[in-house]
């Protein structure tokens, strides 16, 4: 093929709508374990296998494996045969856009250029478009919940995905389940890391009464309404979910979670066995595993006569769960804090401070995550090494992180009751004081931080650090 015709046929491969199309990048996720949440989909929700096998085809790819990224979309076209056979066309857009870029790749253009013509065929007859283009309800819905896939830098887009769907079909049960999910997800992460609310509560209600029987997102409203404080509700949702799935890990996870935060362990234990039975390579599953009997641990520490040997064999198994979720999936960073703090439970502080070095260590943290890193090391300095100046510093790098978080606000917190205790039992000095001057000046409170770099000037006259910054916080309030 001539260079002018591979231009033209990557032009054209880039007007298609697919996976390789929409942006989701391999460095958000691990792909051994999405490979193996997709796997789990299939096994128990045939129905989704058109799309699970789309996503799993482009996941292939990325592990280098385009022969079994081929084998996946062929896995794809017969269930489209099967579940779609008067729709052909329409509903075999993306898996041929994706042949069409698997093929690409493997330098087989002519098998490449044929997939496009049959998406551009296919587009014409659908509508007006020429292109690889066509702006259809299940092609946003597959859009939407590859995204959600891909973690949380992709939930804004996927709530928009869902959107547009449904504006062309609003009583479509699976988009409502899907924008629903994504608002949920949504809204989690901005209660975690700041950002603009959009309550999730009503489009929960509605995709549970479009679809009774879906109780992943049945799961998801009872998880809501425990997050707004009527649990009592959410637990009815729970107890349907239960009788209605009873063998479902997905379900079984949401609702392990709910009763792990309803502080009923035990019996979040009991549905996570059941569900790791099932689906044994999850992740997730082991992550709630390991809170579980951490939480169970330290639940035991706080009676009178506690078991030392019953502690240990917790302790064990939710260093084990840990580990297991960070060797299956290094992107799982909160799960290294989860495990460092559990080896300071158990006065392993090497260990901690060992797993806590692993992933300070890494430069491929974003910045929200960063910021969770920073405040429960700081955690772990004062706490359990009693390094206040330790703890400070990194409550201070939390805080120079622009981002607005949960763990940013404790940070700020903490930070501040330390140096103030210090300065109020009489040993706080000059840097004391320019270090609240600093935490004032970070969190945007510039009056307050001229107060504080005031005292500490007052102490220590010659400091240029001081000058500077009362220099800048004056000029900026003036001008």
């Amino acid at each position: 093929m001539s260079t002018t015709s591979k231009d033209s046929l990557k032009d054209s491969l880039l007007q298609l709508e697919c996976h390789f199309t929409w942006a989701l990048l391999k460095e958000h996720v691990s792909l051994e374990a999405l490979e193996e949440t997709i796997l789990d989909h299939i096994k128990f929700l045939a129905k989704y296998e058109i799309r699970d096998y789309n996503l799993l085809s482009y996941v292939k790819y990325l592990k280098n494996s385009n022969e079994e990224a081929l084998r996946s979309l062929k896995k794809a076209e017969e269930a489209i045969q099967k579940h779609h056979p008067d729709e052909i066309d329409r509903r075999s857009l993306v898996t041929w856009g994706n042949y069409a870029w698997i093929y690409y790749h493997m330098q087989r253009y002519e098998e490449a250029q044929t997939y496009v013509s049959k998406v551009e065929n296919s587009c014409k007859k659908l509508s007006s478009s020429a292109h690889g283009k066509i702006e259809l309800p299940e092609i946003y819905a597959e859009q939407g919940w590859a995204l959600l896939r891909f973690g949380r830098a992709y939930f804004e887009r996927a709530v928009n995905c869902f959107e547009n769907a449904l504006r062309s079909d609003p009583n479509n049960s699976d988009l409502s389940a899907g924008y629903a999910t994504a608002m949920y997800r949504l809204e989690g992460d901005v209660q975690w890391y700041g950002g603009e609310r959009r309550p999730c509560l009503e489009a929960l209600k509605r995709a549970v009464a479009l679809n009774p029987m879906d109780t992943s997102v049945m799961a998801l409203l009872a998880l809501e309404l425990q997050r707004l404080n009527r649990a009592n509700e959410g637990e009815r949702y729970i107890e349907e979910g239960l009788q209605k799935t009873p063998d479902f890990p997905v379900f079984l996870r949401h609702a392990a979670n709910f009763y792990r935060k309803e502080k009923k362990v035990n019996k979040a234990v009991e549905i996570l066995k059941k569900a790791l039975a099932l689906t044994p390579k999850s992740v997730v599953l082991h992550h709630q595993l390991g809170l579980c009997y951490r939480s169970k641990v330290l639940q035991l520490k706080k009676t009178r006569y506690p078991r030392r040997e019953e502690i240990e064999n917790l302790m064990e198994l939710a260093i084990f769960h840990f580990k297991t979720v960070i060797d299956k999936k290094p992107v799982f960073f909160s799960a290294y804090s989860d495990l460092a703090k559990t080896y300071a439970i158990d006065q392993r502080y090497e260990e901690a401070e060992e797993t806590f070095q692993k992933v300070l260590q890494r430069n491929d943290l974003a910045c929200d995550e960063k910021q969770d890193i920073y405040f429960n090391y700081g955690n772990f300095q004062q706490f359990y090494m009693k390094s206040e100046s330790k703890a400070i510093k990194y409550y201070i790098e939390c805080l120079k992180l622009e981002m607005d978080s949960y763990p940013k606000k404790r940070s700020s917190e903490a930070v501040k009751t330390l140096l103030k205790q210090k300065i109020e039992s009489g040993s706080g000095d000059a840097t004391d004081f320019g270090t609240l001057g600093l935490v004032h000046k970070l969190n945007g409170n510039k009056q307050e931080a001229i107060e504080w770099y005031e005292e500490a000037f007052a102490l220590d006259p010659n400091n240029e650090e001081y000058l500077n910054a009362l220099t800048e916080l004056r000029l900026s309030i003036t001008s």
